[in-house]
């Protein structure tokens, strides 16, 4: 009897909308690092270069009203694009140890901005450090601050505490590099964009392959531009986006939490409790973006420089979206579009045709296992994420429908909820653990800026219950039932407006709100 109601408990879970036979059940990190290398494969040199909160569509050649980006537009243009790129948590340090790993955020369990990785994280580097290739690390770590110090699996190290500083705020401040106290001497982009080529002119005479990891504060808020792109944008129009409107009613079947939300340290009401100018904010983010595009431009330069530009791997991603006004919110954390979305660019011209465009849904999980190939090396089993170089070779590879997101609650932050949410090419489902709340059902295709909320719509109802249905199995296979928890760090950014309704919250969704008492057998 037992067996029969696992059986049908177990029919009971199958998705409706169809079936990935590419998540594999989880395997256990193991305790020791043994890279294996791919036959017949020759590695190669990888630059892996990460910007902070670089939303997808800020690059000119995707027609941004502010981004110049000739260098990022280079890229595209010379190599692949990848359209749907995506991270599963979109906040900076549990990316970051995604993108690290090749780990959900579940797994890594590093949850929130305040924590070391947990004793013991293994980071793909480790495995190509250990296979006899020079790694190098330049910039922000962030995946915990009271320390700079270099991290395992690499040989060249230059970092810094926490977010570090665009300019040095004091004649004292010092950069890790290599274990020892140096002067930060000028704008910091531009500062770790030369340490990244000290580490690539160090390589000229070593026969062994390299990589090299440039991590960039920028374009991380307060955004600070460099001198030379300061008020660049200022006189150019601004078009808010048409999801910034505020409400009058919740017809549309909105969240209760994301209403409230607009007035809060993430909303446009009152925007990191601040009278802040969003405009002006947003045009300081893309004039701080041009020194990153710099940074790609001096990079692919010294690549030509040393005779290695065409057989060199070169990726350009951010670790998570941002939003400017979208839904009426700013940041990220959510898993709306302008959040889990984020820029992805690769180019190696022996291996990639210019002007690729990949829509198959890529992510942070995916960086690992692609640096490895790359350089001649299998993917560990432990790993979650796949190798997209087989994809952008247009090669017939099988590759995921759905893409699962998940974001724990912050005290210090209390007005995003927890998140879970799954994505295909055509729906996404959403749902808000543990609050009196609507879920969310968007066909993307149809209703790209998610304002059309289908959560209760009779002719998708099987398509939702269906996502619904695979989340949670996607969940349990990849050991993501289980809800990491940490005991909160710091202050609670728990304020609202008043001046603008902030000593009220938002009405339930009308379709959670009744007329006449439904119980009739209530005695």
């Amino acid at each position: 009897m037992r067996n029969l109601l696992l059986g049908l408990f177990a029919i009971l879970l199958m998705p409706t909308v169809g079936w990935s036979a590419d998540e594999d059940a989880v395997r256990a990190v193991p305790d020791t690092i043994e890279p294996v290398k791919l036959k017949n494969k020759k590695p190669r040199n990888v630059v892996f270069i990460l910007s902070d909160d670089h939303r997808y569509d800020a690059m000119s050649f995707l027609g941004h009203q502010f981004a110049e980006t000739p260098h990022m537009d280079a890229m595209a243009a010379n190599g692949v694009h990848f359209e749907n790129a995506l991270v599963t948590t979109s906040l900076c340090s549990p990316s970051r140890a995604s993108i690290l790993t090749g780990l959900y955020t579940f797994r890594h369990r590093v949850i929130d901005n305040n924590r070391l990785v947990p004793e013991g994280t293994q980071f793909f580097p480790q495995y190509l450090q250990k296979a006899g290739y020079k790694t190098g690390f330049v910039g922000k770590w962030h995946m915990g601050g009271h320390h700079d110090g270099p991290r395992p699996g690499f040989d060249y190290w230059v970092s810094f505490k926490g977010q570090g500083h665009y300019l040095a705020p004091g004649p004292n401040y010092t950069l890790n590099v290599n274990g020892q106290r140096v002067k930060q001497k000028g704008y910091i982009t531009t500062e770790l964009t030369d340490y990244a080529i000290d580490f690539l002119e160090n390589q000229t005479e070593s026969d062994k392959p390299f990589f090299l990891y440039l991590s960039h504060k920028a374009v991380h808020a307060n955004f600070t531009p460099e001198k030379k792109y300061d008020q660049k944008f200022a006189d150019k129009p601004f078009k808010r986006p048409a999801s910034e409107a505020k409400l009058t009613d919740n017809k549309r079947d909105l969240p209760r939490w994301l209403l409230d939300q607009r007035n809060s340290w993430h909303g446009v009401d009152f925007p990191y409790h601040s009278d802040l100018n969003i405009e002006q904010y947003y045009k300081r983010y893309c004039e701080s973006l041009c020194s990153v595009d710099d940074s790609v431009g001096a990079v692919m330069e010294k690549l030509q420089e040393m005779g290695i530009y065409d057989e060199t791997l070169v990726i350009y991603m951010g670790d998570n979206g941002f939003m400017f006004g979208e839904h009426g919110l700013i940041d990220k954390r959510v898993a709306y579009e302008t959040s889990i979305r984020v820029p992805m660019l690769m180019q190696c011209p022996d291996l990639f045709d210019g002007n690729t465009v990949i829509d198959k849904m890529v992510a942070n999980i995916d960086i690992a296992p692609t640096v490895m190939q790359a350089m001649g090396l299998q993917k560990p089993p432990h790993m979650d994420g796949e190798s997209f170089i087989d994809l952008a070779q247009g090669k017939p590879v099988p590759w995921r429908k759905y893409f699962l997101y998940a974001y724990y609650w912050e005290k210090n932050f209390p007005q995003s909820p927890t998140v879970f949410s799954l994505r295909s090419d055509k729906y996404k489902y959403t749902t808000y653990y543990g609050l009196w709340d609507t879920d969310e059902f968007f066909d993307l295709q149809a209703d790209p800026g998610e304002q059309n909320n289908l959560i209760r719509d009779p002719s998708v109802a099987k398509q939702s219950k269906g996502m619904e249905n695979r989340l949670y199995q996607m969940m349990a296979e990849l050991g993501g039932m289980d809800i990491p928890m940490n005991q909160p760090r710091g202050s609670s950014q728990n304020k609202r407006l008043g001046t603008r309704g902030g000593d009220h919250a938002a009405d339930f969704p009308k379709a959670l709100v009744v007329p006449q008492p439904l119980n009739k057998n209530a005695k």
